[in-house]
């Protein structure tokens, strides 16, 4: 990853000057190929949007043909023919006994080799040895992810070796505003349920 070793370069005592050739992807007009299309997947979509990127998304329930064309999102009945077609592919699901190791070796090799695969749902999604030989064989030109499994990985692992892999604390909605965000509603919850209230964000159980 250019943004992993540029980083290193930057900072290195030993730099005296800085290369010319070292080039990254566009995003813009980039295939995203969103595997999750909840409310966080979507909210990706309309982000994606500002890029002009094509977006793709594969979800177990297909999306109101408004809201596909409000971010300009296709649908993707089967996950394969998202794979194949996306120069990015962002995983938001739920970590459930269905998709658990959702990709794997058979998925990473229907990936174009040079896709880029995003984790920001739960570590155990990918089968991480799966995904630590596609990246030594370069199937897929890199990875960036948010978690793993389990967290944080041990100091020996495969992937925390790799250059073409960037990997953050589970910190994606770390930051203040979202931090106060989540304790607002935690609080207004349970002063619905002491008023004897609805509860504005209630979890139904399945």
């Amino acid at each position: 990853c250019i943004l992993h070793a540029g980083c290193q370069i930057a900072v290195s005592p030993d730099t005296r000057y800085f290369a010319v050739d070292w080039l990254g992807v566009e995003v813009t007009r980039a295939t995203l190929g969103i595997i999750g299309m909840g409310s966080i997947g979507y909210k990706v979509a309309q982000r994606a949007r500002a890029f002009n990127m094509r977006i793709l998304y594969h979800n177990r329930n297909r999306r109101r043909k408004e809201e596909e064309e409000a971010v300009g999102a296709h649908y993707c009945a089967k996950m394969e023919d998202l794979l194949q077609q996306s120069d990015f592919v962002m995983l938001v699901v739920n970590l459930t006994p269905e998709t658990h190791k959702l990709i794997g070796k058979k998925e990473l090799g229907l990936m174009k080799p040079t896709a880029t695969l995003i984790n920001i749902s739960r570590g155990a999604v990918i089968d991480q040895d799966a995904l630590v030989e596609a990246l030594q064989h370069k199937v897929i030109r890199a990875a960036a992810l948010d978690v793993t499994y389990p967290e944080p990985l041990p100091r020996d692992h495969p992937l925390l070796n790799l250059n073409n892999v960037i990997i953050t604390p589970h910190i994606g909605t770390a930051t203040v505003q979202a931090t106060r965000m989540m304790a607002e509603e935690a609080i207004a919850n349970m002063l619905a349920v002491l008023n004897g209230q609805p509860i504005p964000s209630e979890v139904f159980p399945k």
